[in-house]
């Protein structure tokens, strides 16, 4: 049930399976047409664990992170089921380890996601997160859409 979810995207439209168990299968492709330096790492692939998920980032950003905006869309058996914006670097007092890294380098990472308290219904979702460097949502900086199957129903 405990497994641990790794993957490293470098090239895109490549789709890789990053995790499976029992209850959940994850894959992934980058969106945007650039190859990236990206890996991130998730415990436990499962659904079924309440405390969340723990997460540890590795990326080496292709231009500098002094504003970072990130939106997700939530897909589940091809209908829309959430959306989020989220400004997580604005230039001044950052809270996010993100903010401020200088394109090259590399930003490390660690933090917790508590979103898995969330009992998944079965079926398919899909999931697009992207980084923007502007406020007006033009200069993409980063793009993933993963793909996660959950296999059985929490209840």
């Amino acid at each position: 049930m405990f497994g641990l979810l790794f993957f490293i995207l470098f090239t895109p439209g490549v789709s890789e399976l990053i995790c499976t168990s029992s209850d959940l299968e994850m894959s992934y492709t980058l969106c945007d047409s650039t190859a990236h330096v990206f890996i991130f790492n998730l415990t436990p692939c499962s659904t079924m664990h309440s405390s969340g998920w723990n997460a540890t980032l590795t990326w080496i950003p292709r231009s500098d992170i002094p504003f970072l905006k990130i939106v997700f869309d939530v897909w589940y058996d091809g209908a829309k089921a959430f959306f989020w914006k989220e400004l997580l670097c604005s230039g001044s007092d950052d809270e996010y380890s993100v903010c401020g890294t200088l394109k090259g380098e590399t930003l490390v990472s660690a933090f917790d996601i508590k979103g898995s308290r969330i009992k998944f219904p079965k079926g398919n979702y899909s999931i697009i997160v992207q980084g923007f460097s502007d406020d007006s949502e033009n200069n993409m900086v980063m793009c993933l859409n993963f793909t996660m199957i959950v296999k059985q129903d929490p209840f």
